[in-house]
């Protein structure tokens, strides 16, 4: 064996040892990239995604599942038409949505409601949601048949409304319904996730003024993803 097969030898020792340790070192990159998002507490583990359509229908909870890799899992319990107003005929605190979402037992849940409450034949109601809303969320927190433990709980403000056939008005959603979650996040001591802010001018999002198309849905994903990974 002469001088040159020793040294191809040698050559081929060190690329395989490289090979092998750029393998761990990419392993070891999606390993941490896949639980970075899981709080040591445990409160991802188990994520609810209550809301109304644009929960259920648009991939955010999917495009949020994404997010927060595998350690994490997240429902959909969205309820298509779902409001918070008691006196609405399709309200999500009666919604067997809202009873799957209990037995679901999250330890994290996020709240996204208040886009059917838009609607001009609740107008007026506005006393009714926010007392409604609070309600529910303290039976959430304190019902007969309670979550299980103690979930942390999410409000998110919801994406503008544009102009649409829906019946969905977006005055009385500006002027009502978003000062009314803000109190409500306020008088409970609720973290409150703003997902109106980073949409309201990109209606080419929405193509039929409520609901919003996939790039509509990552950034919700996106925005409800840093807020509950950097709450304390």
């Amino acid at each position: 064996m002469d001088v040159n097969d020793v040294m191809n030898i040698k050559n081929k020792r060190i690329l395989a040892i490289s090979i092998t340790a750029l393998i761990l070192v990419l392993s070891l990159i999606v390993v941490f990239s896949e639980s970075r998002a899981i709080n040591v507490d445990g409160k991802l583990t188990r994520v609810a995604c209550l809301g109304d359509s644009i929960t259920n229908i648009t991939g955010y909870p999917a495009d949020l599942q994404v997010l927060l890799g595998k350690n994490s899992t997240v429902g959909n319990f969205g309820y298509n038409g779902a409001a918070v107003n008691f006196y609405s005929d399709r309200t999500y605190f009666f919604s067997d949505s809202y009873r799957y979402a209990r037995n679901f037992q999250p330890t994290t849940i996020i709240i996204m409601l208040g886009t059917n409450d838009a609607r001009s034949n609740l107008d007026g109601q506005i006393l009714n949601f926010t007392s409604d809303y609070e309600y529910m969320i303290e039976h959430i927190i304190n019902g007969t048949r309670p979550f299980a433990g103690h979930p942390q709980i999410f409000l998110v403000m919801p994406p503008p409304i544009f102009e649409n056939n829906l019946n969905l008005t977006s005055t009385i959603y500006t002027q009502e319904i978003i000062p009314a979650i803000q109190q409500v996040a306020n008088s409970m001591g609720l973290p409150l996730i703003d997902v109106y802010t980073p949409l309201v001018n990109h209606p080419e999002y929405f193509p039929d003024g409520v609901h919003p198309n996939s790039e509509g849905a990552q950034i919700i994903a996106n925005t409800v993803y840093n807020a509950i990974t950097s709450s304390k």
